[in-house]
């Protein structure tokens, strides 16, 4: 039986449970790391358009990753109403 990604939930060291990403948060946390990468090159060879265009990116990445937070949470909140309604 393969488990639903929805419902897989692990378990981080410090107790605090944790669900599995979803694709707005990598694709965010991968145009953080390009943007970041962007305006370090930029940076190192002074080009002012690539370093801007780097910030932006980086920014719109934490954008993305951030509503990606929020509607896994969202889901989880309602998987745990529809498991306390099934109780």
């Amino acid at each position: 039986m393969v488990a639903n990604p929805r419902v897989c939930r692990f378990k981080i060291q410090l107790g605090v449970t944790m669900g599995i990403p979803n694709r707005d948060e990598v694709e965010g946390k991968f145009d953080q790391v390009k943007g970041k990468t962007k305006e370090t090159v930029g940076r190192v060879i002074n080009d002012r358009d690539l370093e801007s265009e780097g910030q932006a990116e980086n920014l719109g990445g934490k954008v993305q990753e951030g509503a990606g937070k929020v509607r896994r949470k969202v889901g989880e909140a309602i998987e745990d109403v529809g498991d306390a309604i099934k109780r």
